[in-house]
């Protein structure tokens, strides 16, 4: 009797330790101070908006944490809410450790911190610095001609505010800003070599009052080739705008592109206006074919300032051949060797058009991707492994060798282990006929299920992953008939949705994947293709018949 009541103190003391431990994974509200001065950031990340500096000392109340960590949500005694990096907060990693992940969408809860408002700057920034970047920058100072001051983040910069990039600023660069527009919200800035151009008012450290004290001026983009510009300059036509420089640094934070079908001048010219940085090239690959192949797309992308993302797909017939998947490995890890950004490793694996009838599996998907994931790794660790998207749809309502449901075929996939052979979760969202703020109201049959919203596909393969993995749209589209004739039987699911709702709704998926805090990447479907037949694929096309592209003003920024 003894040695059973032994046994069951023991178990209650083994159960009372894991609550603990588990309770503790699961706080939602932990106090700190800011040890640096900081900026407030609307989410998790350098690359969103900064919605205030404060400084050393400054109460903050947290919430939780970003996935994976680096980022934690808070409010500030002002009763402002947002993200700052964990690295300057009071607190232990092992602290930061219990706090809860949280989502940006997800409600925020907590009163602001006791100790009265601190002080909040709306525009002024500092640099976020991890021990290895570079000093914080220097204050304004006031010049002859404008003021003196630097970046606080790479930034692009235009000829017109919203317009053509220019070129590409690093961090921490002196600049001397010499005027605003009407909004204020853009200035123009002149770099060390005399290159002159409009940036965004957040990425140069000056406060709300030195921004309004700036003269409204116009244009004066100038380009400089090695002196500094010239008083004539001014007057000057604004010079031929240069590609900006392509980054080769590791992927980081969010980014956006466009699916293309050829990199004309005026393709390139548009996807800058709209402010993307990517390039989407399908490859259809043919066993034996040679990497080299790929090697002018790379190039040509890297010339025109964008990364790119290689969409590499084989035959479907072929998938069965001996020794097809370390073929198609060495081919994708070829091509991970010549450049490429980012590999996306097949396409649409859980139907039959893409992979043989009978033998459709995650596990077996899986096994290619861990192939292709070692070939590419060992080639060039920085380019970033997507799992091919599979096809949105319920039409199978399960999962089996002849057809796979989405939903089943990426809950099957990491039962599979994927999330050990990718960077990001490859997803497709090309479906929708309302804006993606909404999760319900689809007028089509079986109107609550999930393919039809943007906010469904999110959720659900984030939760198939557990959110160990950020997403990457690899397609995402707008199907409108505007400028063409009536939608083929099979797309009339489209038939009215209008080319102003498409520019709209793109423009809010691009902020929304932006503000989620899960997706690092989203290639618009398509930019500029001309196919309309069976497959209407140009009425996804943001560049419409009339050359028009309502899209690229929308998201112009």
């Amino acid at each position: 009797m003894r040695l059973r009541f032994s046994q069951l103190m023991s178990f209650l003391l083994i159960f009372v330790f894991i609550s603990g431990v588990a309770s503790a994974q699961d706080v939602s509200d932990l106090s700190a101070t800011l040890t640096s001065r900081t900026n407030l950031r609307a989410g998790p990340g350098v690359e969103w908006k900064i919605l205030g500096t404060y400084d050393p000392g400054t109460p903050i109340r947290l919430d939780g944490r970003a996935p994976g960590g680096s980022w934690a949500r808070g409010i500030l005694p002002d009763g402002q809410v947002g993200w700052v990096l964990e690295g300057g907060l009071s607190l232990s990693p092992e602290q930061l450790a219990t706090l809860r992940s949280v989502w940006t969408e997800d409600p925020f809860n907590l009163s602001a911190p006791a100790g009265g408002s601190a002080p909040r700057v709306p525009v002024e920034s500092v640099p976020e610095q991890p021990a290895e970047q570079p000093p914080a920058p220097s204050a304004p100072v006031t010049v002859e001609g404008g003021i003196s001051t630097v970046t606080t983040d790479r930034v692009n910069m235009r000829v017109n505010p919203g317009q053509t990039v220019i070129t590409t600023v690093d961090f921490n660069v002196q600049v001397v800003v010499d005027g605003r527009n009407a909004d204020s919200d853009w200035v123009r800035a002149m770099l060390p070599d005399g290159t002159r151009g409009w940036v965004y008012f957040t990425y140069v450290s000056l406060s709300a009052a030195e921004v309004a004290s700036l003269p409204l001026v116009d244009g004066g983009a100038v380009v400089a080739e090695s002196a500094p510009a010239s008083e004539s300059a001014e007057a000057a036509a604004p010079a031929a705008p240069s590609a900006p420089l392509v980054n080769s640094a590791p992927v980081r934070g969010f980014n956006y592109g466009g699916h293309i079908a050829n990199l004309s001048e005026n393709t390139a010219n548009r996807m800058r206006q709209a402010g993307m940085s990517w390039v989407k090239r399908q490859v259809r690959y043919t066993q034996g074919q040679s990497a080299d192949s790929v090697a002018g797309m790379i190039n040509e992308a890297h010339a025109n300032g964008f990364r790119i993302l290689l969409g590499i797909v084989g035959h479907a017939g072929e998938l069965n051949n001996g020794n097809y998947y370390g073929d198609f490995a060495a081919f994708v890890g070829g091509a991970a060797a010549l450049g490429a950004d980012a590999i996306e490793v097949w396409n649409e694996p859980n139907i039959d058009r893409e992979w043989p009838a009978g033998s459709i599996s995650p596990s077996a998907y899986t096994n290619l991707l861990r192939e292709a994931y070692y070939a590419i790794k060992g080639a060039n660790p920085n380019t970033l492994v997507i799992s091919g998207a599979p096809a949105p749809t319920g039409f199978f309502g399960g999962c089996s060798a002849n057809g796979c449901d989405d939903n089943y075929f990426v809950a099957g996939m990491a039962s599979a282990g994927a999330a050990n052979y990718m960077d990001c979760l490859g997803l497709h969202y090309n479906e929708g006929i309302v804006g993606p703020n909404q999760t319900s109201g689809d007028p089509r049959g079986n109107s609550s299920y999930y393919t039809r919203y943007f906010w469904g596909m999110v959720n659900t393969y984030s939760s198939a992953f557990g959110g160990a993995r950020p997403l990457c749209f690899t397609e995402l589209g707008y199907l409108t008939p505007s400028g063409f004739p009536p939608l083929p039987g099979g797309f009339a699911w489209a038939e009215n949705v209008t080319i102003d709702q498409q520019a709209a709704w793109l423009d809010q998926a691009v902020s929304l994947a932006a503000g989620s805090g899960r997706v690092r990447l989203l290639i618009i479907w398509n930019v500029d293709f001309t196919e309309y037949g069976a497959d209407p694929m140009a009425g996804y096309a943001m560049i419409r018949p009339d050359g028009s592209c309502p899209a690229c003003d929308a998201l112009a920024r």
